[in-house]
Formats: C-alpha cells, sequence, structure tokens
C-alpha cells in the first residue's frame, strides 16, 4: 500500500513453503520473491535457491535474529508454552514447571500439535533435549509419554481453542498471544510461563535466489524490519525485534521471561530425529 506494489500471498508451513519453491526451481521457473518460515530459509540455503543478501537496515534487529551467512533475517520473535482453560483448572493451581505436567490429574486432559513443526509435539521433544541433554531429557519425555496427551492436526491456534472449548483442561506448544487475545474476549483460556524455560520461535524471511521482482523483494524486506513495518507486526500481536517497537503486552518481550532458543538451522536439522523420538513415545 505505501509504494504501490500489489502483493500476491501464499500461506503454507515452512516444509510446504519450501517444497513448493523447489518445485517450482526444478520446473525451470521460480514465481516466489520471498519467503517465510522458520525452517525454509535452511532447506532453501541448501539448494542454492535463497539469495545472500539483508537489506542495509539490518542492524536495527539484534545480531542473533539475522543469519550469520546472510541469507535470512528474524521478522518477529514469539514463544512457545502452554495454556490451561481456567473453568476446569482454578487458576493458582496450573501447571508451572515441566515436572508439573507429570501430574496424574492431567492424565488424558492434555493436548498439542502432532505436525512436523516447532509449534507442536516435536517442538516440545527439541526443547527438552536441548535444556535438559539426552539422558535426562529422555528420561523425562519417556514419563510424559504416560500422560496420552492428545495430538491434533491443526495449528497451534486450533490446539488452544480446543481447551478454550473446555475439550482438554491444558494446550502444550502454543503462543501466548493467542491466549491472551481470547481472554481480552472474555474465553477461559490462560497462558502459563512455563520452567525451566519457553522455547523461542524465530520467524524468518529471505528473498529468493532468482526473484522475478528483485527490487521490490528487497524493498519488502527492508520495510519489515523498519519501525513501521514493526509496528504492523506488533498491532498483529507478533512481538517485534526493533528495540524501538515495544510489544503490546510486556510479558510478550523476550526479556521477560527465560527462554531458549531453537534456532532454524538446529530446527532444520534436528527435526527428523526430534519428530521420531515424537512418534515413537506419543503416537
Amino acid at each position: 500500500k505505501k509504494y504501490g506494489i500489489t502483493l500476491k500471498p501464499v500461506r503454507a508451513n515452512s516444509a510446504e513453503i519450501a517444497l513448493r519453491i523447489v518445485n517450482e526451481a526444478r520446473g525451470g521457473k521460480t514465481l516466489a520473491d520471498i519467503y517465510g518460515g522458520q525452517t525454509t530459509s535452511e532447506a532453501l540455503k541448501q539448494e542454492g535457491l535463497a539469495l545472500r543478501w539483508l537489506p542495509p537496515n539490518i542492524n536495527e534487529i539484534p545480531k542473533e535474529f539475522a543469519d550469520p551467512e546472510g541469507y535470512w533475517m528474524g521478522t518477529n520473535f514469539t514463544l512457545m508454552t502452554a495454556a490451561y482453560n481456567t473453568d476446569l483448572i482454578k487458576p493458582g493451581t496450573e501447571p508451572r514447571t515441566w515436572d508439573d505436567l507429570l501430574a496424574p490429574s492431567l492424565r488424558g486432559k492434555m493436548v498439542w500439535g502432532n505436525a512436523v513443526s516447532t509449534s507442536a509435539g516435536a517442538g516440545f521433544v527439541g526443547l527438552v533435549l536441548k535444556v535438559w541433554g539426552e539422558e535426562k531429557g529422555m528420561a523425562y519425555l519417556r514419563k510424559l509419554s504416560g500422560q496420552n496427551i492428545t495430538g491434533s492436526g491443526g495449528s497451534a491456534r486450533q490446539v488452544i481453542d480446543m481447551a478454550i472449548a473446555g475439550e482438554f483442561a491444558v494446550a502444550l506448544q502454543i503462543f501466548p498471544e493467542h491466549a491472551a487475545s481470547s481472554a481480552e474476549k472474555g474465553a477461559p483460556g490462560k497462558w502459563i510461563p512455563l520452567r525451566p524455560g519457553m522455547q523461542s520461535v524465530i520467524s524468518t524471511s529471505g528473498v529468493t535466489a532468482k526473484a522475478p521482482h528483485m527490487n521490490a523483494a528487497k524493498l519488502f524486506m527492508e520495510y519489515m524490519i523498519s519501525e513501521e513495518g514493526q509496528i504492523v507486526f506488533r498491532d498483529s500481536l507478533y512481538s517485534p525485534i526493533n528495540a524501538k517497537v515495544a510489544p503490546l503486552d510486556k510479558e510478550f518481550a523476550p526479556s521477560a521471561n527465560p527462554y531458549f532458543v531453537l534456532t532454524p538451522k538446529e530446527a532444520f536439522e534436528q527435526m527428523p530425529k526430534w519428530m521420531g523420538i515424537f512418534k515413537e513415545l506419543f503416537r
């Protein structure tokens, strides 16, 4: 709207976006100018389909939110945590730690996504292994598997909606912004700042190597991390990564809670392992 450029968005998860761009390139035509998603960037880097370029205002965001090799940048920062139904669990008695999720009273009353995604059960597997290591992490996950957590084929938004509807008491691997926005409308849901820490998710974006509208793509990248662009993210309930723009709720800020970063590279390389463990223990 600002520059008079018409956008044609395609919405899908990271794996689907990467596959689509790869297939189009193999067919001899690149249709996408810009890609987004947490693990899309690493997949396209390996295929040689990502442009090594970052906008001139890249220093406006923290270094850890940009690819050290120069292929992708973060556009917004989100946390993955848990939420509970306040009609089914009395506030003040909700689980606050990973160990609390092992309570017998929660058996069969929790839900999470079962997709190949960090915003699903596989992502929680990866987080536990990153924080607690292989031995302690696997011991905990085996105990957690006894809780009969339900796997949903829906998105993280749909998972929390199932808890809000009273189908489950606790929703795992959800975005706190979703819980907060629903609570503002009177829904019986509240998010939990789980300890020892929550998973951080960096939404990344980059330009395709043979973008048909290269200059427009670069302009859009620059806009997304500008102060003006970050206000758009913030007002859409995403946590901005430009320090000049504060989140709508200070509790959404990375500095407000302990968190652990699963980088796009980690997620891309380790997801087959995490998904294998998830299928073995939780399906």
